[in-house]
């Protein structure tokens, strides 16, 4: 069930204890693990599929596999940790990302293309799962700072970006070594990411949930908002449409979701078809990963400051703009790498505050499965998306592309402006100041 959550009242003290603060150091970390293994098969992902299909048609399928995996399993994730604990279901997707790595890695060794896609198919389900980490940090925390709190979960992420070449420059002598194909062995090596990471999340304590539940216990002074009188109705996913806030919320997210999934494929073809260098595309795709995440905790404090909707709806506007300037200005270096940066950006705005205005709506027991369904749909739109964009750029080139990416951040904007007028947004956290200090 959505409900309204009133505004907390001022109070300077509400500072994140010592405990809240361990458990998200060993969440950020274990998320950097996390991330390398995704760094991975976004950047070698194609590569592989070259390598044992021998046709460079099907290189964007791994966006596709990825999506696909996320709708399959972020609910079902979702219902898990809302059952069991946060922990629990974190640990689970790691497990299956171990095992879908190693498939993975065991693909390049028997050549075979069916291993591979069996494989990125269960590492991305288990990548996906994990995104649980998401809703364990914002069960930590008042309203007023889970915004912040994402961002600085979202630290990981970076810390992930830094550990891929390391893994990959550490295991391309192993591979040489022992003969095995070299895009396989830093899958091979990965669990020695992977099992870390599940250790940190192992040592939490206590379950995130059970925090969130009893958020007065560990902030001292803070007044949950009062639960609406008689007996509250089942959570069902429709609930998030019926709610004006969350039903905004998970469009936007979708928005800022479509438009990267061209984007990302659509910079790297348009800087090739227009002459450019294979270290000026992957200089261009660092600026890019940049722009979604380096800036997420000063967008966090924002959104929770300004307001959710105010960063939400600007994010999905600069999605919109940079996805326009990689389309429409002809290949010039910089302003295509300007776009693609923005369309991060842009992202990362939507994403985290679109995810904490989920949370801030719906109780505690409920967070996993509403944060899965709005990860459910933007999985859904990121596989429409990469499997429209290739029969596009066939049938009427790239920037008829690039246009689909602006056209697909446009709905959140344009529903916001038929609403302009409406109280939304009832009960917007940001009174309080926004430090995790």
């Amino acid at each position: 069930m959505v409900t309204p959550q009133p505004t907390p009242p001022a109070n300077d003290d509400l500072r994140a204890p010592k405990l809240i603060k361990r458990n998200m150091t060993l969440f950020v970390l274990s998320q950097s693990f996390n991330g390398a293994g995704v760094q991975l098969a976004y950047g070698f992902g194609p590569l592989m599929v070259i390598a044992l299909t021998g046709s460079a048609s099907l290189a964007g399928l791994i966006v596709g596999i990825i999506g696909a995996s996320r709708f399959l399993v972020a609910y079902t994730a979702g219902r898990i940790t809302d059952r069991y604990g946060r922990r629990p279901g974190i640990l689970l997707g790691q497990i299956l990302s171990l095992i879908g790595g190693l498939t993975i890695g065991s693909s390049l060794i028997f050549d075979s293309f069916i291993v591979f896609v069996i494989g990125m198919m269960v590492f991305g389900m288990g990548m996906n799962a994990a995104q649980q980490l998401r809703v364990a940090a914002t069960d930590m925390f008042p309203p007023s700072r889970r915004a912040q709190a994402l961002g600085y979960l979202a630290l990981g992420s970076v810390i992930g970006l830094m550990v891929t070449p390391l893994l990959v420059t550490v295991t391309e002598p192993l591979a040489l070594k022992l003969g095995l194909p070299h895009l396989g062995v830093p899958w091979l090596a990965l669990p020695l990411l992977i099992i870390p990471g599940m250790v940190l999340v192992y040592f939490v304590r206590p379950d995130p949930k059970e925090i969130g539940m009893n958020l007065e216990r560990y902030y001292p002074g803070y007044k949950a908002p009062p639960k609406p009188k008689g007996e509250r109705p089942p959570f069902s996913p429709a609930s998030l449409f019926r709610n004006p806030d969350t039903r905004l919320a998970i469009i936007s997210n979708c928005a800022a979701n479509g438009n990267m999934s061209i984007v990302m494929v659509l910079t790297s073809l348009v800087l090739s078809h227009h002459g450019h260098s294979l270290p000026a595309i992957a200089f261009s795709h660092m600026f890019h990963s940049a722009g979604m995440f380096a800036f997420t905790i000063p967008l966090g404090r924002l959104s929770d400051r300004l307001g959710r909707q105010k960063v939400m709806f600007t994010g999905v506007g600069v999605a919109l703009i940079g996805a326009s300037l990689v389309a429409l200005t002809d290949g010039f270096y910089v302003t295509v790498t300007l776009g693609t940066f923005l369309v991060g950006l842009g992202w990362a705005a939507a994403n985290v505050s679109a995810t904490a205005l989920i949370a801030d709506r719906v109780e505690t027991q409920e967070r996993g499965r509403a944060i899965g369904v709005n990860d459910s749909f933007a999985g859904a739109i990121s596989v429409v998306m990469a499997l429209a964009t290739g029969p596009l750029i066939q049938a009427w080139g790239l920037p008829a592309a690039g246009l689909l990416a602006v056209a697909a951040a446009a709905p959140p904007l344009l529903m916001r402006i038929a609403m302009r007028g409406q109280r939304t947004e009832t009960g917007t956290p940001a009174s309080l100041p926004a430090t995790l200090d």
